[in-house]
């Protein structure tokens, strides 16, 4: 028997000119509320979770793989410039790490994935019969796919909007201008797309009881 827990939100996976990734979650329905997390992955392939709670912490750890996990506060707030109507800036803070990252327009897959109805979109069914040609279509992308502690997890993105600028600074120091997620991050089953996107999605887990 198992349970399926559903993670509705957005991601963000963006690459930086000092070949650290950033993968930024930001959740606003899943099973512990309301909550944002990053995972970071650092030049020399080091891993950390940048977590709100040592429950989050303890889920997203035993489901995906780091090197280490730090509990710190993280919040991520959109904020809109000045004469934009819907291009957010995110403002990311989360312990060591501060981002800001600038989101552009739609994208054609964004276009094409608003055009499936939303529980097709999401339906772990569907999202494992088009695994092999996300796969094929998106280098390190899956759609389905195996995780930690005998977990399996579904991915159904609903859109897709460019990121177009970021600046990052970890513990101080300037993590360089924005650049593609390459290699792909090593977190769990795939990566983010390698062009730096933000992704409206909806992430189910099945767990073993």
């Amino acid at each position: 028997m198992t349970t399926r827990l559903r993670f509705t939100g957005h991601i963000a996976g963006v690459g930086t000119g000092s070949g650290t990734r950033l993968v930024v979650g930001r959740w606003a329905g899943s099973p512990y509320g309301s909550f944002a997390d990053v995972m970071v992955e650092r030049p020399d392939g080091h891993r950390v979770l940048l977590a709100p709670t040592e429950e989050v912490a303890g889920f997203v750890a035993a489901t995906y793989a780091f090197d280490e996990v730090r509990v710190v506060p993280v919040g991520v707030t959109p904020s809109w410039p000045t004469g934009a109507v819907r291009v957010p800036t995110w403002r990311v803070s989360a312990g060591p790490l501060e981002l800001d990252l600038e989101v552009g327009g739609r994208t054609p897959l964004g276009w094409l994935l608003r055009a499936v109805p939303a529980p097709v979109a999401t339906a772990p069914l569907w999202l494992g019969l088009i695994d092999p040609l996300a796969r094929r279509l998106q280098r390190g992308v899956r759609t389905s796919g195996s995780a930690g502690g005998g977990r399996h997890e579904w991915y159904g993105a609903r859109d897709v909007h460019r990121v177009v600028r970021v600046a990052a600074r970890w513990e101080g120091a300037d993590l360089g201008g924005l650049a593609r997620v390459d290699p792909p991050v090593r977190f769990g089953a795939g990566s983010t797309p390698r062009r730096p996107v933000v992704v409206a999605v909806t992430t189910t887990v099945a767990s073993p009881r």
